[in-house]
C-alpha cells in the first residue's frame, strides 16, 4: 500500500501531540510513504517553533534520515493547476491544496491520504480519496 503523508501526519513521529499515537501507528505500518516537496519546510518550520533546542536537532536528525524512506512528489506545473482549482474550488488553504493534488498525482490506485487536518481531510474525502486520521 501507498499512503500519502502531510505534515501534520509526519508531525506525530516527533512531537507528542493530540492524536501521536494513532499517527505513529498509521505511519509505523507496511506501507510506502510519499509526501509533497513543501511538507519538509513546514515540519522543519514546526520543529524550529515548538521543540526546545535539544529536541530541534534530534528532531531535525530523525526527520532527515526518515526522508530517505519517502518518496516526494515535486510541486510542478501540474500539481500546481490541480491545487489552483481545488482551492477555488473548495476555499481549501493554499498549501493544503497542495498536499491534496500531490496525492491525487499520485499513480497508485490505493493510495491512502493520511492527515490530522479535519478541513483538508473532509475535501481529500470529497474529491475521492481514501482519508485516514482525521
Amino acid at each position: 500500500m501507498t499512503a500519502y503523508v502531510d505534515s501534520s501526519a509526519l508531525l506525530k513521529r516527533y512531537l507528542i501531540e493530540p492524536d501521536s499515537k494513532l499517527g505513529q501507528s498509521l505511519l509505523d505500518e507496511d506501507v510506502d510513504l510519499v509526501t509533497s516537496r513543501i511538507t519538509i519546510v513546514e515540519v522543519r518550520r514546526a520543529l524550529g517553533l515548538l521543540a526546545s533546542a535539544v529536541e530541534r536537532v534530534l528532531t531535525r536528525a530523525n526527520f532527515a534520515h526518515d526522508l530517505e524512506s519517502i518518496s516526494i512528489v515535486e510541486v510542478d506545473a501540474l500539481v500546481c493547476a490541480d491545487a489552483a482549482s481545488i482551492a477555488e474550488e473548495t476555499g481549501l488553504r493554499s498549501l493544503d491544496s497542495i498536499h491534496v493534488a500531490s496525492a491525487r498525482r499520485i499513480s497508485d490506485v490505493d493510495i491512502t491520504f493520511i492527515t490530522f487536518d479535519v478541513r483538508q481531510a473532509a475535501v481529500a474525502r470529497s474529491l475521492g480519496l481514501t482519508v485516514l486520521g482525521a
